[in-house]
């Protein structure tokens, strides 16, 4: 009984010194987040837009589409705090409806490419067979400019939010890739990986159960910089009535259409531009930010 009682006691103390580790790393992870200018800020702007894209319905009960055409082109006021366009509709509601189309293009492009890209790095690092093929493929993909590439692909699929979000996912995904497989090629030449494969573990067990894990880090920053990059591309696409299509509220039609009236409505394309520009900052101080708490060696090269 005495040494069951002991051994229950090394046990207890075990799990005791585990859950203290654990909360020590916590803490640490906490003290390192708050400490991080950048990834605070970021993360600052995220929750704002965030804020934007959930209260849309609040900030405009009538809509985006609500028009007033005796208030149009009206300065920003206590009753448009952001003015109207040319059609009278109140430029802060098209703002926030605007936010829910171009963060979620943004964020459903950063996720596809990202499933995309994480699948052919994965396969092109295991298999040299298929190394060659697929890495050319996203050379010659990478070697045209994005913005030229999402509008050939535009002009072939047409003027759809999902042909959007497909197309700049066609367009980030060959960027995704570069990243995971350099990764994963790292992890590939670890011993553990040799040794899994002496034991005749299958080739989707390695992959999928001990090399995918070990990619995450640079995969979820190179995300953000993809979600910040895709929002930029879709207000631009827009912007030239190859994206969203009018009158939906994107940002790079608000854009647009303030562009005619720029001399005259200056708040049509000065807020708007705000936005965007924040929304970009934001991401990618997140996302450097990111980088530095995944990868201290990265701070302390930077130091």
């Amino acid at each position: 009984m005495g040494a069951i009682q002991r051994s229950l006691d090394g046990n207890t103390k075990l799990l005791r010194i585990k859950n203290d580790l654990k909360k020590q790393q916590r803490n640490l992870l906490i003290r390192r987040f708050f400490s991080n200018k950048s990834v605070l800020i970021g993360s600052i702007i995220m929750i704002l837009l965030v804020i934007l894209v959930f209260f849309a319905p609040l900030i405009a009960p009538k809509g985006p589409y609500a028009m007033e055409v005796t208030n149009r082109l009206q300065a920003p006021s206590s009753a448009h705090l952001l003015g109207t366009d040319n059609f009278g509709r109140d430029l802060l509601g098209r703002i926030a409806y605007g936010a829910q189309v171009s963060m979620g293009v943004g964020f459903f492009v950063a996720f596809l490419a990202s499933l995309l890209g994480m699948m052919i790095g994965l396969y092109a690092s295991y298999y040299r067979s298929l190394d060659s093929l697929l890495m050319r493929i996203c050379d010659g993909l990478m070697a045209i400019p994005g913005i030229l590439l999402a509008i050939a692909l535009m002009a072939a699929f047409g003027a759809k939010t999902e042909n959007v979000v497909l197309a700049l996912s066609i367009v980030f995904t060959p960027h995704i890739a570069r990243a995971v497989r350099s990764a994963a090629l790292v992890v590939r030449e670890q011993t553990y990986i040799e040794a899994m494969k002496a034991l005749g573990a299958p080739s989707w067990r390695i992959i999928w159960l001990h090399i995918a894990p070990n990619t995450l880090s640079p995969l979820i920053v190179q995300a953000t910089f993809i979600f910040a990059d895709a929002i930029i591309i879709e207000a631009a696409l827009s912007f030239l009535g190859a994206g969203v299509p009018a009158p939906a509220p994107s940002w790079g039609n608000i854009l647009s259409d303030g562009k005619t009236v720029i001399f005259n409505a200056w708040w049509l394309t000065l807020f708007p531009g705000i936005t965007i520009i924040l929304s970009v900052l934001g991401l990618n101080l997140f996302g450097d930010g990111l980088r530095d708490l995944l990868d201290p060696h990265t701070n302390q090269a930077k130091k």
